[in-house]
């Protein structure tokens, strides 16, 4: 039933929301975002090999070829979660999450740049909003205080979610499963984030308090990766790519809220309008490409 679909995406949204509760608990235990980022890694491999091991082991079996694109796509996400927890923890939870929110615009203007779609009127619309969006979040317009650092990793980690979209829909068009997909994307961005997350150092820094700790790190990939992505995958069953990227503003509001409820975050007037105007031009984009699909069915 459509209704269960719909349960199921905006439960993945608000559990993608909760991304900044984590980074705040564990932050003052002296974890790095690299660090984050490689907790969030290889407890999300772990979690997708066993549940591939029950699903289908022959989720495993991949061709030589897609392996380049896994490692692109492990190297995407890889950057898309480094530079999220960056954001965050250098400007803050809302403006980190919108300004990753840009990558169905980005996505969009690299469809119409390079493989020739049509820029319609919505579309258009949908850019504008974000350009004025990202002003306002930014502080471009408005004149309030920043964090150049914070808003540049912030488009980084847009960019990089951009260029994971990408790549999926390449690799949807050259026939490879889902499920190997993010299997392999995982396991890679696991070992990438391992390099670079000082292992070591989160199993020292995890021993003086391992109860808060270990509970911590388990959430930060069950909770915000792999129970959000097998709901979405779900609710795809049921609903169209489009729906469902229209209600994935879900994730941006709720990441608000909590940071706003939990977090005492207390955004300005003008970052407001802007995550507004950013909301507003994804749920744009959103219709546009449900109306492209219904004018080709």
């Amino acid at each position: 039933m459509k209704t269960k679909a719909y349960i199921y995406i905006i439960t993945a949204g608000i559990l993608w929301g909760t991304s900044g509760l984590f980074v705040a608990a564990l932050s003052p235990y002296g974890f790095s975002s690299l660090q984050m980022t490689a907790m969030r890694g290889v407890v999300s491999a772990v979690c997708m090999a066993l549940y591939c091991l029950f699903l289908d082991k022959s989720l495993f079996r991949a061709k030589p070829s897609e392996f380049v694109m896994f490692v692109l796509s492990g190297l995407a996400m890889f950057g898309t979660a480094s530079f999220y927890y960056i954001s965050m923890r250098a400007s803050s939870v809302s403006t980190a999450v919108v300004l990753m929110y840009t990558a169905p615009i980005i996505v969009m203007l690299y469809s119409v740049i390079f493989l020739g779609e049509k820029l319609t009127k919505m579309k258009l619309c949908a850019v504008v909003f974000m350009l004025l969006g990202c002003a306002l979040v930014s502080g471009i317009i408005g004149g309030f205080r920043f964090d150049g650092w914070g808003i540049a990793a912030g488009f980084a980690a847009g960019i990089s979610y951009a260029s994971y979209n990408i790549l999926t829909k390449i690799q949807m068009r050259r026939g490879t499963r889902p499920q190997s997909a993010s299997l392999y994307c995982f396991i890679f961005m696991a070992i990438l984030s391992t390099i670079f997350g000082d292992p070591a150092g989160i199993v020292t820094l995890t021993i003086p308090s391992p109860w808060p700790i270990i509970p911590l790190i388990i959430g930060i990939g069950v909770v915000t990766t792999v129970l959000p992505y097998l709901l979405y995958t779900f609710a795809l069953r049921e609903l169209d790519a489009g729906t469902a990227s229209t209600l994935g503003i879900i994730e941006p509001m709720s990441a608000t809220v909590f940071s706003i409820t939990f977090l005492s975050e207390k955004p300005s007037v003008f970052s407001i309008i802007g995550i507004i105007l950013i909301i507003g031009a994804v749920f744009i984009l959103g219709k546009s490409e449900n109306s492209k699909r219904e004018e080709k069915k």
